[in-house]
C-alpha cells in the first residue's frame, strides 16, 4: 500500500509578495525598527557606560537642545540687524514711533530666532543621531572593538554625508572632513581615556601595554 502523503507537503509555498503575507512582513519590519537596539547587542561594555538604547536618544536630545539655543541666538541677532538695516533710512522721530520701532524689532528678532532655532535643532539632532548610529555600526562591524578608530570613522562618514547633501565643492568638503576627523579623534580619545580609568582598556592600549611589559621583561632578564 503506497504511503499517504502528508497534508503539509501539499500546501503551496508561501509567497512573500502575496497580499495575505504583506501585513505580516510589515509587522515584522515594524517590530525590528521598534527594537532597533537589539541589532547592536554585544557582551563588551557600552560606550560611556550607557547602553545604546539610551545613548542614542540622549545624544539626539542634546543635539536638539544645543541647536535650539545656538540657532535662536544667531537667528534673533541676524533678524534684528536685518530689520535695522532695512529701516536705517526711516528712523522714527517721536517717542511713540521709537516705541513702535523697538516693539516691531523685538518681535521680528524673536520670530527669526525661533525659525533658525528649529532649523539648527533639526540639523544637530539628525547629525547626533547619525553619528551615534555610525559609531555603533563600526563597533559592531569590528567585532565589538570600541576605540577611537570607530569614532574617527563615524566622524568622517558624517562629514561625507553632510557634504554630499549640502553639495559642497572639493575644498569645502575637505575642510568639513578635516573638522569631522578632529572631532572624531578628540571625542574618541576622551572616551578611551574614560574607559581606561574604569579598567576597560581598549585593544590598542592593551597591545601597547603588553609590548612595554615584554620589553621591560627582556631588559630585566639576566644575561
Amino acid at each position: 500500500m503506497p504511503p499517504v502523503p502528508n497534508m503539509e507537503d501539499r500546501q503551496p509555498p508561501i509567497d512573500p509578495s502575496s497580499p495575505s503575507q504583506a501585513p505580516t512582513l510589515r509587522g515584522a519590519v515594524f517590530m525590528r525598527l521598534l527594537h532597533w537596539d537589539k541589532l547592536f547587542e554585544s557582551d563588551s561594555p557600552p560606550r560611556l557606560g550607557i547602553d545604546v538604547s539610551k545613548r542614542v536618544p540622549y545624544a539626539t536630545m542634546s543635539g536638539v537642545s544645543v541647536g535650539i539655543i545656538l540657532g535662536y541666538i544667531h537667528g534673533s541677532k541676524k533678524a534684528g540687524l536685518q530689520f535695522r538695516a532695512e529701516n536705517a533710512h526711516r528712523f522714527p522721530t517721536t517717542s511713540t514711533g521709537w516705541w513702535q520701532y523697538h516693539k516691531t524689532k523685538n518681535y521680528i528678532s524673536i520670530v527669526g530666532g525661533v525659525k533658525d532655532g528649529l532649523k539648527m535643532s533639526a540639523r544637530l539632532g539628525a547629525g547626533s543621531l547619525l553619528f551615534c548610529l555610525f559609531e555603533e555600526t563600526v563597533d559592531y562591524a569590528r567585532h565589538e572593538k570600541r576605540d577611537f578608530l570607530s569614532t574617527v570613522t563615524a566622524g568622517l562618514s558624517l562629514s561625507g554625508v553632510y557634504s554630499l547633501l549640502a553639495r559642497h565643492d572639493v575644498y569645502t568638503a575637505a575642510r568639513t572632513a578635516k573638522l569631522g576627523l578632529k572631532f572624531g579623534l578628540g571625542y574618541g580619545l576622551v572616551q578611551d581615556a574614560l574607559e581606561s580609568l574604569k579598567g576597560n582598556h581598549p585593544a590598542y592600549m592593551d597591545f601597547l601595554l603588553g609590548s612595554k611589559q615584554r620589553l621591560q621583561a627582556e631588559d630585566e632578564r639576566p644575561i
